[in-house]
């Protein structure tokens, strides 16, 4: 059974970073200075646990007054086809309404693009990289 947590210790963020670093920067070439950045300070974190086993993470910021952005949404490979990422999304939607904030953003790697259609976001934003990886900017009034 999987669960979705509020990375709130020290040790739960570091699980957090630990997954994101296994994803972005082992999978995909993101250098560790890009992933790893001064929102990470300031962001709340979320975790999805396997048991003991942390195996998917994300995080979430103000970025306007009323607006959050969702960010670093990754899930382990091996987890990967197991609507882990609607979970965690759902987790951080109802995170943001409990703020009292009106609207999230995102910046979807164009392959992201129809699982987040599928959560009803919408493109907002011609192709851009980020990291040298395509991405589109979306959006969702929540």
């Amino acid at each position: 059974m999987f669960e979705v947590h509020s990375a709130l210790t020290e040790e739960q963020l570091q699980r957090a970073f630990d997954i994101r670093t296994k994803v972005f920067v082992e999978e995909q070439g993101v250098p560790i200075h890009l992933e790893l950045d001064e929102y990470d300070k300031t962001s709340d974190h979320f975790i999805v646990m396997d048991g003991e086993r942390t195996i998917a993470a994300a995080r979430l910021r103000e970025y306007e007054p009323l607006v959050g952005k969702v960010e670093r949404v990754c899930v382990l490979n091996e987890y990967r086809g197991q609507r882990l990422g609607i979970l965690l999304m759902e987790q951080i939607e109802q995170a943001a309404k409990e703020k009292s904030w009106k609207k999230l953003k995102l910046n979807a790697q164009s392959y992201a693009i129809p699982f987040y259609e599928k959560l009803q976001y919408t493109v907002t934003s011609p192709e851009f990289l980020d990291a040298g990886i395509p991405h589109r900017a979306m959006e969702k009034s929540i």
